[in-house]
């Protein structure tokens, strides 16, 4: 079988989504599938690039030319999308939402002569924090429901996020449940120059009692902006003199949070070290003492950088985001501790909580673990997509299938 998947950006661009995508597609290479991604080059300019030495992932980037309201733009999309349906002879298109570029497959004849699996990773949400969103969804919408109505199958991430999503909810009984999937082996354990960059860092925010039980590093990684809730997080750090946090991303709230730490007087115990390599990522994750994920809007849909916790066997402590999966992925894998979002007095709570108790902190830290093997392993959700696949493709119209080359 051949998949082509639509997606938003790829590695080395930082997302959820992207790293999803990236432990995919060889998962499902090693279910016997064919899988290909189209996706916007994460820097702007004319050229796009496609693969040349067999060892590169299949994926082709369209050329983009910055940004608007977080969607990529790029008119050469849908010529390079044709083009490619024509050259793979794709079975299915795997579509990843939101996003904007995919909408071209309601326009090519070729997309719609295929069947379509989509990936729902989050609706866009008509955010109370960023009023332009609240505005575009008015345009976007009718687009993501004409996609939705042609979608044989939905992929939610969560039975909550299901629930609550009120554009799935004309389609819910197309829709099934499969979380996101993190593969173990892609992240390594960190080597001596980058445990000693990540030391470094930490070291830049000591706290203020050396000698306190409560946790010294805390961690959060994630774009700087609206939804994820950095500003709970500083304003937490507060009322923790014992703990040192590190912010680990880019975006556009980057100088009003450091007006924030300045502020309460946090330089020296809360830092934003901006965007850092993996490998310095990687060490980062293994010499914290728990990851915090402070969101605030289901913007958050799921909170894949919990995954990555659990590979280094941290607890977490999440916001637990009515109708989002931040809260079903600790309930479910037993890993941490969930507040309430934009809670600052309980965030900080549960950290000296964590802090208080390492025992605790070191049985929630090997739950997780164990739950990236049982539950959230890439090659189990690899599976049941496969499986998916089968089934839409088995279940199209031999009158309706393409003709196979």
């Amino acid at each position: 079988m051949r998949v082509l998947h639509i997606g938003k950006y790829f590695p080395p661009f930082a997302g959820g989504m992207e790293h999803f995508l990236a432990d995919l597609l060889p998962a499902l290479k090693a279910q016997g599938i064919e899988a290909a991604a189209l996706v916007h080059h994460e820097r702007s300019g004319r050229h796009g690039s496609r693969p040349i030495a067999p060892e590169d992932p299949p994926v082709y980037r369209a050329p983009t030319y910055g940004r608007l309201l977080y969607a990529p733009i790029s008119p050469a999309f849908p010529r390079r999308l044709d083009r490619l349906i024509g050259e793979l002879a794709p079975d299915l298109l795997h579509l990843h939402l939101p996003n904007t570029s995919a909408f071209w497959a309601l326009a090519l004849p070729s997309a719609r002569r295929l069947p379509w699996v989509v990936h729902w990773h989050s609706d866009v949400v008509a955010s109370t924090l960023d009023r332009r969103l609240s505005l575009a969804y008015g345009l976007y919408r009718p687009f993501e429901q004409a996609l939705l109505a042609r979608a044989e199958r939905i992929i939610a991430t969560s039975p909550e996020y299901l629930a609550s999503s009120p554009a799935l909810a004309p389609r819910r009984e197309r829709c099934v449940v499969v979380p996101l999937g993190l593969d173990a082996a892609r992240i390594p354990e960190p080597d001596a120059a980058s445990r000693a960059q990540a030391e470094a860092l930490w070291h830049s925010v000591a706290p203020s009692d050396r000698h306190s039980p409560s946790p010294r590093r805390v961690l959060a990684i994630g774009r700087l902006t609206y939804y994820k809730g950095h500003e709970i997080l500083i304003r937490a750090a507060a009322a923790l003199r014992e703990a040192g946090v590190l912010i680990v991303g880019s975006g556009d709230l980057a100088d009003a949070l450091r007006g924030s730490i300045a502020t309460l007087g946090l330089n020296g115990r809360v830092r934003l070290v901006g965007h850092q390599p993996g490998p310095v990522l990687d060490a980062l994750l293994a010499g914290c003492d728990l990851l915090c994920l402070p969101s605030i809007e289901r913007t958050e849909a799921f909170g894949l950088v919990q995954l990555e916790a659990m590979r280094f066997g941290k607890p977490v402590v999440v916001s637990d985001i009515p109708g989002s999966g931040t809260g079903w992925v600790v309930r479910q894998a037993g890993n941490g501790l969930t507040v309430p979002p934009g809670d600052p007095t309980a965030l900080a709570a549960a950290i000296d909580r964590l802090g208080r108790d390492p025992e605790q902190a070191r049985r929630l830290g090997q739950a997780g673990a164990q739950a990236l093997e049982t539950h959230f392993g890439i090659a189990r959700i690899a599976e049941r997509i496969a499986q998916l696949y089968a089934e839409v493709v088995d279940a199209r119209p031999q009158s309706v299938s393409r003709k196979k080359t």
